[in-house]
């Protein structure tokens, strides 16, 4: 990498630290770390929604995508537009205008106040595993795209570099930090995509004769998908606008129900068709290029052995100029970290609030619990980062972390909304049984029946357990604990 291109990524992850320290002196308490102050208006929210549930492992995955199938991948963040709108008209209202919730931290409160504090305590056991499993598929998600752009950088010491910034950085600022940071962020990616990564590689492959030269006809069109995949990442992704504690988060720092609704609505366009289409698109220029041997001087000579997330970062590494590059990967670093600062918060929250808080009273206000707080992220980004350093595939680890909070949870908290007979032995059978069924068919299978995901099998049992269970329980349920 030209030195001009390392200094404009160096003094962008020095920015980043910078900000971080800034709002470590501001940060009082729990109000600030944990739900940025609950005071943000509709732009920030938005955009960091956005960038928190696109970010890096969506970039560099879409751009996988769109190398082994074209645009046809840009479905996959359609589930995005749809979960966000629906969670809009469905899940704010009912969060937002229930005064319980006024002084909320976590995704498991909800738990608590329609079931019970064991219900919460399962929930957040859930969530915070999840997240750890988000945080480290965005750490990988960084390590790839520096391995492919900086020579002579192996995949475990760029792993560890992008560790080291996102633990630092999300250690020092918490939620306020990381809110007002995706603003910046995510229009620094949009912009460099639009201005620079999409432009440049276009022209630098050839353009469309060349594409449609090199490439399959199928991977112009946007049917090139199996209905398995369709299935896939609609009950993955649609079901994680209702249990994801990073949204939730932002709906509690949300200023009032209509700041939420619009800061989701707006998430959901750019997620789709606006950074849909332009990750596949990149990721499809990528394969262009690796077909017309483009990337041979990097050692990538067979398509066969060419892992398809990083054909992105090479091709960005092959066409960019010099200044442009150093932009480029600034803008890709913004996603990934705006991604896994977001995640490495929620996971925090959910061990400090509903795990540890289940078990002593903490005053969140105090000093003492901003510290406390600290170490924990600390603690779970260092964890994080050890799990990235097992896994290979960002899509994969991402998606499996999605598989896994959503099996448990999403049924519950559907049934907690808007089912009245729903009672907390449902939720807990429910959550153990879906989460269970999910992670033992991904482990113990290599297909399953009709091609479907494990996800389908187990929120297909945790809904079934959820309504016997609560059938069975429901003269025992108090109907104290609705409203």
């Amino acid at each position: 990498m030209n030195p001009i291109d390392l200094s404009i990524f160096v003094l962008y992850i020095i920015g980043l630290l910078a900000f971080g320290l800034y709002f470590h002196r501001k940060n009082q308490g729990g109000d600030d770390y944990y739900v940025g102050g609950r005071k943000m208006n509709s732009l920030h929210i938005g955009l960091s929604v956005v960038a928190t549930d696109v970010g890096g492992g969506f970039s560099i995955g879409l751009g996988g995508l769109g190398f082994v199938i074209g645009i046809s991948g840009s479905w996959m963040l359609f589930t995005g537009l749809v979960g966000a709108w629906m969670a809009a008209v469905l899940l704010i209202p009912k969060v937002k205008s229930n005064p319980a919730f006024d002084k909320a931290y976590t995704f498991p409160e909800i738990f608590e106040h329609y079931y019970s504090a064991r219900v919460a305590l399962v929930a957040g056991i859930i969530s915070a595993v999840g997240y750890a499993g988000f945080t480290s598929s965005q750490l990988l998600a960084g390590a790839k795209l520096a391995d492919g752009t900086f020579a002579n950088l192996d995949l475990n010491t760029a792993l560890l570099i992008m560790g080291a910034v996102a633990v630092l950085y999300t250690v020092l600022g918490g939620l306020k930090a990381v809110i007002y940071t995706d603003t910046i962020q995510w229009s620094i990616l949009m912009l460099g995509l639009i201005f620079v990564g999409i432009p440049v590689s276009y022209s630098a492959i050839g353009g469309m004769e060349a594409i449609r030269e090199t490439v399959a006809p199928e991977m112009l069109t946007l049917t090139n998908i199996t209905w398995q995949d369709a299935v896939f990442w609609g009950a993955s992704i649609v079901p994680i606008w209702f249990v994801g504690m990073t949204l939730y988060q932002r709906i509690y720092a949300s200023r009032d129900e209509r700041t939420a609704k619009r800061a989701w609505f707006m998430a959901g366009l750019f997620e789709w068709p606006a950074m849909a289409f332009m990750g596949v698109l990149l990721g499809l220029f990528a394969r262009v290029a690796a077909d017309q041997g483009m990337f041979e001087y990097l050692g990538a000579v067979d398509i066969a052995e060419t892992d398809p997330e990083t054909g992105l970062p090479m091709l960005l590494r092959t066409v960019l100029p010099v200044g442009l590059m150093g932009v480029m990967m600034a803008a890709y670093f913004s996603a990934i970290l705006s991604t896994a600062d977001s995640c490495l918060v929620a996971s925090s929250g959910n061990v400090v609030s509903d795990i540890i808080g289940y078990f002593r009273e903490m005053n969140h206000e105090s000093k003492s619990f901003l510290r406390y707080s600290q170490v924990v992220t600390l603690i779970i980004g260092t964890a994080a980062l050890l799990l990235a350093w097992q896994m290979e595939n960002v899509l994969e680890l991402m998606l499996y972390s999605y598989a896994f909070m959503v099996s448990g949870l999403f049924v519950p908290v559907i049934g907690a909304l808007y089912w009245k007979k729903s009672t907390p032995e449902g939720a807990l059978v429910a959550m153990i049984l879906g989460g269970g069924t999910t992670v033992t068919l991904q482990v113990a299978f290599e297909t399953l029946p009709l091609g479907l995901d494990a996800n389908v099998f187990g929120i297909t049992a945790s809904a079934l357990s959820f309504i016997v269970v609560s059938y069975i329980t429901a003269p025992k349920r108090r109907s104290a604990n609705r409203q």
